[in-house]
């Protein structure tokens, strides 16, 4: 009995600690973000050719918003093309495309039982595209999107002043936060886009990649042999796979791409086990290359701490679970044990720590990036935000973890906003 009161004690002090280094890591990057922004690149004249490509699956009410974005870019429309995907589309969105001036790639299943889904669509898109000779960088956007039309401008300068990255992921911002549910992704986007993002740009590390409004240098793409990230969230597969093996991705806080953000409890939900399940596949299957890539000098120990924390951010709830119930079934089996001690430290930790992004690092994010003061009356809003993050955290976390084999079936999520009922974003200036 004393051996497995040991063993107990072992795994809940390993709980603990692990939420202890994720807390103290998400404090110590974040202090990066507290200087005032200031670009690190020269503005350059456009000289980067763009491949713009846009899946749409279904999107015929959306569809015209960004296809209008795109047209009106402040860049030289002889440097880039923008292609709409329409993917296994039972709509009008590729007629609809077309008749807009869109060029539209129609792409469909072989079987009624194949899988489909955004990466899919990706790769057999580029198989007719030359992109290796006709393109510089590759930019995707999902079809609810809006951009700034500055941003090609933005990051042809970042890429060519920085050495041609090979991937730049803009700002991600919010078409909608009304409501709960919007408010909470706008709120956590925010702060994330300063505290996380913009704060591992500045210590010299990989940001992470959006899955929209990013930019990959077609070379590095070519090496790849073409678009082959295939799980649910191709995008962190992506980022996970440059990053070890010693790529780079730049953060641009100075142009901005807008997501629709879900308004209902039940499609954030839907939304967040998908991502959670690609989440947990990826680190799963990833986890020993990230220790031999350290092992063998391809990333530096501060990418392998800041990777290693961001893959294994998705394990904050799993590892709660597993410290609480460890905690008591110690203190069922050893009579007079507080169940308040030490070993729940981290789980405290984290609650303080999400109080403390919720209501200081939040509020000076959305004052220093989009000049939005505190307001009390935002508070009840705050709240609701942090119960309904918690509920979709939850489900996130564990049943990611539970369906993450699952890489097949990909569940889209249902537009809130009329089409162009959102004015086309108009330049940004820095």
């Amino acid at each position: 009995m004393k051996a497995i009161i040991l063993l107990l004690e072992a795994l809940a002090g390993i709980c603990g600690g692990f939420m202890i280094l994720s807390m103290a890591y998400q404090i110590g990057i974040g202090l990066f973000g507290f200087r005032r922004t200031k670009k690190d690149y020269r503005d350059l004249d456009p000289q980067s050719r763009f491949l713009v490509l846009v899946p749409a699956h279904n999107e015929e009410t959306v569809i015209g918003d960004i296809i209008q974005n795109l047209k009106e870019m402040d860049y030289p429309k002889e440097l880039y093309d923008f292609y709409i995907i329409a993917d296994n589309c039972t709509d009008h969105t590729a007629e609809k495309a077309r008749s807009l001036g869109a060029k539209v790639i129609e792409t469909w299943k072989e079987t009624p039982s194949a899988p489909t889904g955004k990466p899919i669509a990706l790769k057999k898109a580029l198989e007719r595209i030359d992109y290796r000779n006709q393109y510089d960088l590759m930019m995707i956007f999902d079809a609810d999107n809006l951009i700034d039309s500055n941003m090609f401008r933005e990051v042809n300068s970042q890429y060519l002043d920085q050495g041609k990255p090979d991937f730049i992921q803009c700002y991600l911002g919010a078409k909608n936060k009304t409501g709960i549910v919007a408010w909470f992704y706008y709120s956590g986007y925010t702060l994330s886009n300063r505290f996380f993002c913009l704060a591992k740009h500045r210590a010299g590390v990989n940001c992470p990649i959006g899955g929209t409004g990013f930019a990959m240098s077609t070379a590095y793409l070519a090496q790849r042999g073409g678009w082959s990230t295939m799980s649910l969230t191709e995008d962190y597969e992506m980022q996970v796979e440059a990053t070890l093996e010693g790529r780079r991705i730049l953060w641009n806080h100075y142009t901005r791409v807008y997501d629709e953000k879900p308004t209902r409890l039940r499609a954030a939900i839907r939304q967040r086990i998908r991502w959670g399940q690609g989440h947990w596949f990826v680190t799963l299957r990833h986890t020993g290359d990230l220790f031999r890539a350290f092992l063998a000098g391809r990333i530096s120990a501060a990418e392998f701490l800041s990777l290693g924390t961001y893959m294994y951010s998705v394990a904050a709830v799993p590892v709660a679970i597993v410290q609480v119930l460890l905690t008591a079934l110690l203190c069922v089996i050893v009579p007079g044990r507080p169940f308040m001690d030490p070993s729940l430290a981290g789980a405290a930790g984290s609650v303080l720590l999400i109080s403390y992004n919720y209501f200081f690092l939040f509020y000076l994010a959305d004052w220093m990036d989009n000049r939005i003061a505190f307001r009390f009356r935002t508070l009840p809003l705050m709240i609701g935000g942090f119960v309904a993050n918690a509920i979709v955290g939850f489900f996130n976390q564990v049943f990611g973890l539970i369906r993450c084999r699952d890489q097949q079936h990909w569940a889209k999520t249902d537009h809130a906003i009329r089409a162009e009922a959102v004015p086309v974003v108009r330049k940004r200036v820095a």
